[in-house]
C-alpha cells in the first residue's frame, strides 16, 4: 500500500534503542510512535514514548499538535494487533492519514500490533505519558538485537547492567542452544560488530555484504574500522573461496 510498510516488533525495538553517547530518541525529528488503540487500553500499558493518536469529534483520527510530520526521520503506527497492510483497522487508518497529511517517509505499521510487541518486549510498556527533553536523554536503551530473541549487539555499558541481563535473560555463559547471546564492546560500533559480522558469515553461509547490510539495518551506528574490514574479506575468501560463481564481496566500496 503506497505511504505505508509494514514492519517487525523486532524493527521497532532496534528503532527505540538506537543511539551513541545519547539515546537516538533525544532527536526530536526522530521519531513519532502513535497508539492507535483505545483511550483505556493506551492508559492501561502502551510502549514507550508512544502517544495517543488523537480522535476529532467526528471519531475520526487527526494529526497529533505539533507532530511536524514533514520533519520526522520515523513515523510508527501500532494498534492491539494489525496482521497487514489490508487490514481496515486502527492502525491502518491512522498511518494512511500521517502519509496522506505530508510524512516526509512512508509510515511504518506494526505488524502484531502492541499485542505482539508488548509479549516479545514487556520491559519495554509503561504508562508514563508525558516526557520532558531531559527525559528522553536519560532513557536506558537495551542492545540492539541482531537475530530475535538470540543475538545482541550492545556497548561495554550495556553489557554491564544489571537491568539487560535480567529483561533479556543474559547468562554468564552461553550454556545451551537456546540461550541469549550478547556481543559488545566500549562503544558497540566496531569491534562487537566485526564480531557479530564474522558470525553471521559462517552461521548464515551469507557473503560479507550480506552480513553486513544485515547489521547496518539494525544498528544504524555500526562503524567497523579497516583493518577489521580487511579481516573479514579474508574470512569471507576462507568460507566461501572454493564455492563456484561465489560473488566476492569488494571492500573498496565505500560503503564499507
Amino acid at each position: 500500500m503506497a505511504g505505508l510498510e509494514l514492519i517487525e516488533p523486532t524493527d521497532l525495538y532496534n528503532l527505540l534503542n538506537q543511539g551513541t553517547r545519547f539515546p537516538a530518541l533525544s532527536d526530536p525529528n526522530y521519531l513519532l510512535l502513535l497508539d492507535a488503540r483505545k483511550n483505556n487500553e493506551y492508559n492501561e500499558s502502551h510502549i514507550i514514548t508512544a502517544k495517543k493518536a488523537p480522535k476529532g469529534e467526528n471519531d475520526e483520527f487527526t494529526v497529533p499538535y505539533d507532530a511536524e510530520l514533514e520533519c520526522k526521520t520515523n513515523v510508527v503506527v501500532y494498534d492491539g494487533n494489525t496482521s497487514n497492510l489490508k487490514d481496515e483497522g486502527n492502525g491502518v487508518k491512522c498511518g494512511k492519514l500521517m502519509w496522506d497529511m505530508g510524512s516526509r517517509n512512508p509510515v511504518k505499521i506494526l505488524k502484531g500490533g502492541y499485542e505482539a510487541f508488548s509479549a516479545l518486549y514487556p520491559f519495554l510498556r509503561t504508562q508514563k505519558i508525558l516526557y520532558m527533553p531531559r527525559e528522553y536523554d536519560e532513557i536506558k536503551t537495551y542492545p540492539i538485537e541482531i537475530i530475535p530473541g538470540f543475538l545482541y549487539l550492545g556497548t561495554l555499558t550495556q553489557g554491564n547492567a544489571a537491568y539487560i541481563q535480567k529483561d533479556l535473560k543474559v547468562k554468564d555463559g552461553y550454556k545451551d542452544k537456546n540461550g541469549v547471546v550478547l556481543v559488545f564492546s566500549d562503544l558497540g560500533i566496531s569491534r562487537s560488530v566485526t564480531v557479530v559480522i564474522a558470525y553471521l558469515m559462517h552461521a548464515n553461509c551469507i557473503s560479507l555484504k550480506d552480513a553486513y547490510n544485515h547489521v547496518l539495518r539494525c544498528c544504524h551506528s555500526m562503524r567497523p574500522n579497516r583493518s577489521f574490514i580487511s579481516q573479514l574479506s579474508k574470512w569471507e575468501a576462507d568460507i566461501f573461496g572454493e564455492v563456484e560463481n561465489f560473488a566476492v564481496t569488494d571492500i573498496s566500496d565505500p560503503n564499507f
